[in-house]
C-alpha cells in the first residue's frame, strides 16, 4: 500500500505522462513545404508523419507550399515563385502562435522563440564556406566567399543563427542531424555541449519496388550503352540536384581513370537527378579519348529512387557538402555498399573499409577512382552488402528511430518546463 506522498507522487506523474502521450501538441515550422524541393523537405514531412503515428499532435507550419497535406498551415499565401522574407514569415508565425495553442516549437529555421533549433542543412556558416569550395577554382573560391553577403536572404538567416546560438541558456535547445553538423555549431559559433544534442538523420524505409518499372529500365540503360549482360557491368549510382555541390565532375575525371585500368567488371556511372545534364555531359566529352562518355548515362529526374537503387550495385556520391546525404542513408537500407566524402555526415552510419568508402577530399580524384576500382570486385560487393546486413544498418536509418529520439527530447523539454 502507498503512503499519502508516494501516492500523490505516483498520480502527479500519471497525470504528466498522460498529458505528454495523448494531448502534446507540436508545430514544426519550415519555409517551404514542398517535397520537390530537395531531401531537406521531405525529411520534415516523413518526420512530421512518424512523430504522429506515436500519437503526437502535429502541425507544419511553412511561408508557401501545398494544401493537400494534413495539418499544413501556409501562412504566407500560395505564390510559390517567390521566397517569404525571414521577417515577414516570423511576423506570421507570431501571429499563428497568439492564436493557436502548441506546447512545444520545433523549428527548421533559426527563431529564438522557438524551444527547437535543428537546421536540416547544416549551419548557415559551413554552407556558404564549402559551396564555395566546391566550385575548385581559387580565384572563384576567393570570390565567392567575399561575396557571400550579397545574398540578403542568406545573409539574415546565417545572422539569425549567430545570434540564436549567442543566446544564453533560455534560447533554443539545438539538435544536429550528424556529428558534422554539431561540429560547425562548435566551430563557427562556439556553442557548448549543454545546447547541443544528435539525433542523427533518418528517412522513411521503402523496401517496394516495381519490378516490371525496373525490369524496363535496367533494359533502356543497356541499350542506351550498347552493352550486354555479358558484359557483366557494374552500375555506380550518382544522384543528386547540384551536380557541381555533389562532386559530379570530380566523379567524371576519377571515371576516366578507372575506364583506362584493368578493373575486374567494367564500371559504368548512372547520373540522376535535376541538374544541369548538358554540361556534364560536355565535360564526359572532352575527355572522349578515354571512352569515358560511353561509360556514362544520365537518366535526368526520376519518379522512385527505389528502382534505381535496385538495379545499381554501389552508390557514390564525392560530395563537397552535405549535412546527412539521403541518397546514401536509402542506399545503406536498400543493402548497397557507398563511396562519400568526409564532408558528409551520413557517415557516421557506415563503417569506411566495411560497408563503403570514405574520401578525406572531395577534389582527390585519385582516391576517388581507387575506391570505385575496388567495387568493380563482386567479391568486394558482396562483402560490403554482407556486413550492412549483418550490423543492421537498415533499422538505425529509420525515421522511426528519429521519432522515438525526438519524443523524448520533447517530453524533457516539457519536464523541466512544468517543473
Amino acid at each position: 500500500m502507498m503512503s499519502g506522498t508516494a501516492g500523490l507522487l505516483h498520480l502527479c506523474l500519471s497525470v504528466i505522462n498522460f498529458i505528454f502521450d495523448e494531448e502534446m501538441k507540436v508545430a514544426i515550422i519550415i519555409e517551404r513545404a514542398d517535397i520537390n524541393l530537395g531531401g531537406a523537405e521531405r525529411s520534415v514531412f516523413e518526420m512530421a508523419e512518424a512523430i504522429s503515428k506515436i500519437g503526437i499532435e502535429v502541425d507544419i507550419l511553412a511561408a508557401k507550399g501545398y494544401r493537400d497535406t494534413k495539418n499544413l498551415h501556409l501562412l504566407c499565401g500560395d505564390n510559390q515563385s517567390k521566397r517569404t522574407g525571414y521577417f515577414t514569415f516570423a511576423k506570421a508565425i507570431k501571429r499563428h502562435l497568439s492564436e493557436n495553442r502548441y506546447d512545444l516549437i520545433h523549428s527548421v529555421l533559426p527563431f529564438t522563440f522557438a524551444d527547437i533549433y535543428q537546421p536540416r542543412g547544416g549551419t548557415y556558416a559551413e554552407t556558404i564556406l564549402r559551396n564555395a569550395e566546391s566550385f575548385q577554382n581559387k580565384f572563384v573560391v576567393s570570390y565567392k566567399k567575399l561575396t557571400a553577403f550579397t545574398n540578403f536572404h542568406r545573409s539574415v538567416l546565417l545572422h539569425a543563427e549567430r545570434r540564436l546560438c549567442r543566446a544564453d541558456k533560455s534560447g533554443p535547445l539545438i539538435i544536429a542531424i550528424s556529428k558534422y553538423v554539431a561540429e560547425q555549431f562548435k566551430r563557427h559559433y562556439s556553442v557548448g555541449d549543454d545546447r547541443i544534442l544528435i539525433v542523427p538523420n533518418g528517412i522513411k524505409i521503402r523496401t517496394e519496388i516495381d519490378s516490371d518499372k525496373a525490369g524496363k529500365l535496367r533494359t533502356q540503360i543497356f541499350a542506351q550503352l550498347e552493352i550486354n549482360e555479358s558484359d557483366n557491368p557494374v552500375f555506380f549510382l550518382f544522384a543528386a540536384n547540384n551536380f557541381r555541390l555533389k562532386g559530379l565532375d570530380v566523379l567524371i575525371r576519377a571515371m576516366r581513370l578507372v575506364t583506362n585500368l584493368r578493373t575486374p567488371r567494367p564500371g559504368y556511372l548512372i547520373v540522376v537527378g535535376n541538374g544541369d545534364m548538358r554540361k556534364y555531359q560536355r565535360v564526359a566529352n572532352e575527355i572522349d579519348s578515354y571512352n569515358v562518355n560511353k561509360r556514362i548515362i544520365f537518366l535526368g529526374p526520376v519518379t522512385h529512387i527505389q528502382s534505381v537503387l535496385s538495379i545499381s550495385d554501389v552508390v557514390v556520391l564525392p560530395t563537397f557538402y552535405d549535412p546527412c546525404s539521403r541518397v546514401i542513408l536509402e542506399a545503406l537500407a536498400a543493402g548497397k555498399p557507398v563511396i562519400t566524402t568526409r564532408f558528409n555526415g551520413a557517415t557516421d552510419f557506415f563503417v569506411d573499409d566495411r560497408h563503403g568508402k570514405v574520401i578525406d577530399s572531395p577534389e582527390d580524384v585519385t582516391a576517388l577512382a581507387d575506391a570505385i576500382n575496388y567495387f568493380t570486385n563482386t567479391d568486394n560487393i558482396q562483402k560490403a552488402s554482407n556486413a550492412i546486413a549483418v550490423d543492421n544498418l537498415k533499422d538505425k536509418i529509420s525515421i522511426n528511430r528519429v521519432a522515438e529520439q525526438l519524443i523524448s527530447i520533447y517530453k524533457t523539454i516539457l519536464e523541466k518546463r512544468r517543473q
